[in-house]
């Protein structure tokens, strides 16, 4: 069929630039009011980046919002501005508020009038304001207490009065200008190279600042046939950019593209055409588009619509890239856009939920959004023959192929989630064929450990992932050219991954390129005409410009050969595997079978995706028969995978609630599924539990879950089988066993749940850990006694003194709620003191009270201690220090911990342990540039210090306080006097203070191990 034409939607209006204040009063009867009293209700929906009152009055004013007084003025001629981005940051309810003014005209003959304008900003849609006009409500009798309320009811107020225009009246000096002329604001100009710090010997320069109410924000590029740069701004249309000669004097030349198409987040020139990525903003339509040059004359001029995807704002339809055998695209698209019609899919289509409590939500955003979340297809060249390659993603923006055409993206956190077990930072994902990444809304994210998913290559930590691109064709030393650059917008860092092959598929070392105070940069690319890099800063209408990246010292730049013989045939034989992903293959199983039960997790899991793709009647028998444990538990996690929930609900929600075991005839499966259920679980059982190593302890359980959940709860007399088996094996060793073990238990409705979940509750080291067992825990009904009742309340004390990011405090909220939903009316009265109490600040997860200080450490004493050689210390303790110390606020380590301040999981492969005993106890001596904060000073003299964590329009967002993600507050860049790295480290000093030697030396060893309880510094000597 043809394609669809695309269907131009009307532009907005830009409402701050149309709205002119109106000089207003009121005049009763025809007589000059002598005081009068006005009011103008509003709502803002969303957020807010900026809010800027101006305002004067002829000649007397008391301005308040929302109740609370902002201002007195008493000189009409000087306008008066207030900053007000702070009563906006959090919204209100319906997003209500209301200006009110007491105005009064001193001496009755005089001209009275009253002026007022309030701009909003922000960084999602078209600036717009509220001002005075006929539209505000005024009356000049005193009216009663509330008036400057929401909700008053302003009964009896009139329309205000249009006295003059702006500019008009006895108030000519008053105008827009003047008006303005009141902020002390400064226009923001991209980020000058003085401020970033670059890698040794590479140089940056700023090409181009882009003028932002002609050309707007920039969010992608690309390069055409002849090195000439194709721009989109964000919320408008496409440009070109012919960069001058590397060393010239030249300016940067821009071309508007003269073709109706823009809101771009996608660009790629291949096949004679420049495609196009539409996410849906203001004019266009989500979706693929082409352009032609029909006619020869060096202008794009012909429009497709090639395929239209459903999805928008932030989490749609991303970028376009050629695929390696130059015949086909590849398509990134966010987990708000909707599965398209796809033709063939590598992915097993049998994806679900696959949670086995239901899950618990924070801010709701996305929620009742269901799998495959975000995901990467592959067409042909004319939009079609759409083939699923790979789901489960959070939010990835762009993706890139390496030499040996190996795919790779950098996927999305979310923020809002810091600090909680289901928190996962963004990350460099290996787009295997089949992939699932495992993302599920609100508390639903897969842990990495699930073995139907597939891990990440590196963890990077808290920001917004945009654009990547490999350094091939840049004339770098050797070493860039193979690198992954990623771009993060929020922190404003450019990496260069360095990937190394490790079995079939890779790790990677992590370097900080480029990097500033902002960048927000938007994407990157390398310019194969002049072997420069060029990275773009913009996005949601923050200052954008363009940067180009040179090597200026003395190593070869000669073009090396990209490929990697390191992993090669593992990589190959994952290969072969994933060739069985599509088509009809007769002998998948045959094929496949052997490497089911493989070491290696990738091809376990292509193994797995083949076998899936063939009729199970092919393969059922053979995994219920399977001896080899790894094999088994690959082979029926596959099968328990093939069945759909016997239930899906109706409406937005995605969950089923736990079984009720008294109701048994009331959820009975049909016999055929109870079979398989039964069959399944019996070959499990098989496995001795004392027999397997956590890592197939974890896979047992996944399969157990998938079983249950997509076969339906077991009957009374398999249920206590199960409680037998898997009761006692609580707690285990390891702190994912222990999660897995605690929901199938609280599933089963198992008899100790309760006293075993609740002691791991109190001990566990982290507020993450913690937090998991209590969310749990909310979904038992069985075994319950007054005094563990008592201690689970008592934890939730504590964790209302936690803190994370903005979704923390509702989530233990609703876990909260939920639990205290279980109890009955006499319980709850009973436990109304614990329930109501609150702790008194701030608590770490060990203890609700400090510990106390032991000595104020020095270097001198402890570099003795850790040199000295760290051998026969205990892990747990370790653990628990690294807890008590406030780390795990912070930092992650092997998979748990906070997110704000870096990843400490790999410090001993990259530092000694002096080095990192020095950055603890001397923590400002040397800091990060990946984690340096800024001090900023404003006009008024304000001083900010913290981290830009993101970025809206010309607002900043900064964290003033590591140990809390949500601790945030917002300076107007257009305020902004001064910004400086700061001299002292965001990470607190004295933090070995209250530890002992021994338990010093128990934290370093635990800190060198990577996670690993088996490192050499755990044994006996």
């Amino acid at each position: 069929p043809a394609p669809a034409r695309p269907r131009p939607r009307p532009a907005a209006r830009n409402r701050a630039s149309a709205a002119k204040p109106q000089w207003i009063w009121l005049s009763p009867d025809g007589q000059l009011a002598g005081k009068v009293y006005f009011r103008k209700e509003f709502v803002v929906q969303g957020s807010v980046a900026a809010a800027r009152l101006y305002a004067t009055c002829d000649n007397v004013m008391t301005v308040y919002l929302d109740g609370k007084r902002l201002l007195e003025h008493d000189d009409f001629s000087s306008p008066v501005f207030r900053d007000l981005t702070a009563a906006f940051e959090t919204p209100s309810e319906g997003g209500r508020h209301v200006l009110a003014v007491e105005a009064e005209n001193v001496g009755q003959d005089n001209p009275a009038g009253l002026l007022v304008k309030l701009d909003f900003e922000s960084g999602w849609r078209d600036a717009w304001s509220e001002v005075s006009d006929a539209g505000w409500k005024a009356t000049a009798s005193a009216p009663p207490a509330g008036w400057r309320e929401l909700d008053f009811k302003a009964t009896g107020w009139q329309a205000a009065q249009v006295v003059a225009p702006l500019g008009g009246g006895p108030w000519t000096q008053i105008t827009a200008a003047s008006l303005a002329a009141a902020a002390p604001l400064r226009e923001p100009t991209a980020t000058p190279v003085e401020l970033l710090k670059v890698a040794r010997d590479f140089s940056v320069e700023l090409l181009y600042s882009v003028p932002k109410d002609e050309q707007g924000s920039w969010v992608n590029l690309c390069i055409d046939p002849r090195g000439r740069l194709i721009v989109s701004d964000q919320y408008g249309g496409l440009y070109r950019v012919t960069p001058p000669p590397i060393g010239s004097n030249q300016q940067v030349v821009i071309e508007k593209i003269p073709v109706d198409i823009g809101e771009a987040q996608g660009l790629l020139w291949a096949f004679d055409s420049l495609y196009v990525m539409v996410n849906k903003g203001q004019k266009y339509n989500s979706g693929l588009y082409r352009i032609r040059d029909t006619d020869g004359d060096d202008q794009l001029d012909k429009l497709e619509y090639l395929r239209e995807l459903t999805g928008g704002g932030e989490h749609g339809p991303h970028a376009i890239l050629p695929a390696a055998d130059g015949k086909s695209l590849y398509v990134v698209c966010g987990n708000q856009t909707r599965l398209t019609e796809v033709a063939t899919s590598r992915v097993p289509q049998v994806w679900d939920e696959d949670l086995l409590l239901p899950r618990t939500y924070g801010r709701g955003f996305m929620k009742g959004v269901p799998a495959p979340g975000g995901y990467i297809a592959r067409i042909d060249p004319d939009g079609g023959n759409w083939e699923l390659v790979a789901s489960g993603f959070r939010n990835q923006f762009d993706a890139a192929l390496n030499a040996d055409g190996e795919l790779f993206t950098y996927d999305a956190d979310m923020e809002w989630d810091m600090n909680t077990p289901w928190y996962r930072p963004t990350r460099v994902c290996h787009v295997v064929s089949g992939a699932e990444f495992g993302w599920r809304n609100g508390a639903g994210k897969w842990p990495v450990y699930y073995p139907d998913s597939v891990p990440a290559v590196v963890d990077i930590g808290p920001g917004s992932p945009t654009g990547i691109c490999f350094g091939y064709g840049a004339r770098f030393p050797e070493r860039y050219q193979d690198a992954l650059f990623i771009s993060d917008w929020s922190y404003g860092k450019l990496y260069a991954v360095h990937l190394v092959p490790e079995g079939a598929s890779y790790r990677a070392e992590l370097e900080e390129f480029v990097s500033g105070t902002p960048l927000p940069l938007t994407d990157v690319v390398i310019n194969p005409h002049d072997g420069a890099m060029y990275f773009a800063i913009g996005g949601r209408r923050v200052q954008s410009g363009l940067y180009r990246v040179t090597y200026r010292g003395s190593d070869s730049t000669a073009p090396g050969s990209h490929r990697q013989s390191d992993g090669a045939d593992p990589r190959a034989l994952r290969r072969k595997l994933e060739r069985l992903h599509v088509g009809d293959h007769p002998d998948a199983v045959e094929t496949a079978w052997p490497y089911l039960g493989h070491p290696d997790r990738f091809l376990r899991f292509a193994a797995r995706v083949a076998i899936e793709h063939r009729p199970v009647r092919e393969w059922a028998e053979r995994a219920l028969a399977e001896r080899d444990p790894d094999t088994a538990l690959t082979a029926l996690l596959a099968l328990a995978r093939q069945f759909p929930r016997t239930e899906r609900p109706a409406g937005p929600e995605i969950d089923s609630p736990p079984p009720r075991w008294d109701q048994a005839d009331a959820r009975q499966v049909d016999a055929e599924r109870a079979a398989v259920r039964d069959q399944l679980l019996a070959s499990l059982d098989r496995l001795g539990w004392s027999e397997l190593n956590n890592r197939q302890r974890i896979d047992l359980l996944r399969a157990t879950t998938l079983t249950l959940v997509r076969l339906g709860p077991p009957d009374q007399a398999t249920r206590q089988r199960m409680i037998a088996r898997y009761e006692p094996a609580l707690p285990a060793a390891a702190q994912p066993v222990n999660s897995e073990l605690a929901q199938l238990l609280v599933y089963l409705q198992a008899p100790r749940a309760a006293e075993k979940i609740v002691q791991l509750l109190r001990t566990a080291p982290t507020q993450e850990e913690q937090i998991d067992y209590a969310k749990t825990l909310r979904h038992l009904r069985a075994g319950w006694t007054e005094p563990l009742e008592e201690q689970y309340f008592e934890w939730f004390i504590k964790a209302a003194g936690y803190r994370g990011g903005a979704s923390f405090s509702l989530f233990v909220e609703h876990i909260k709620e939920d639990a205290v939903a279980r109890l009955s009316a006499s319980r709850r009265a009973a436990l109304r003191p614990i329930l109501e109490a609150r702790p008194a600040g701030p608590v770490t997860p060990l203890a609700a009270d400090p510990r106390p200080l032991v000595q104020e450490w020095t270097m001198q004493q402890l570099v003795p201690l850790v040199e000295s050689g760290l051998v026969g210390r205990n892990f747990e303790n370790g653990r628990k220090m690294f807890a008590a110390a406030n780390c795990f606020a912070c930092h992650r380590f092997d998979n748990q911990g906070g997110a704000i301040g870096p990843d400490l999981t790999a410090l001993s492969g990259r530092f000694s342990p002096r080095d990192i005993l020095e950055s603890i106890v001397e923590p400002s001596k040397v800091i990060s540039d990946q984690y340096q904060a800024v001090t900023i000073v404003t006009i008024d003299g304000k001083v900010i210090t913290g981290r830009i964590v993101n970025l809206a329009g010309d607002s900043l967002r900064i964290n003033t306080n590591m140990l809390d993600p949500d601790a945030q507050v917002g300076v107007d860049r257009k305020q902004i006097e001064e910004m400086a790295p700061s001299k002292t480290s965001m990470m607190p000093a004295g933090l070995l203070n209250t530890l002992s030697a021994d338990e010093i030396q128990d934290l370093m060893a635990y800190l060198l191990s990577r996670g690993n309880p088996d490192h050499p510094a755990f044994q006996s000597q």
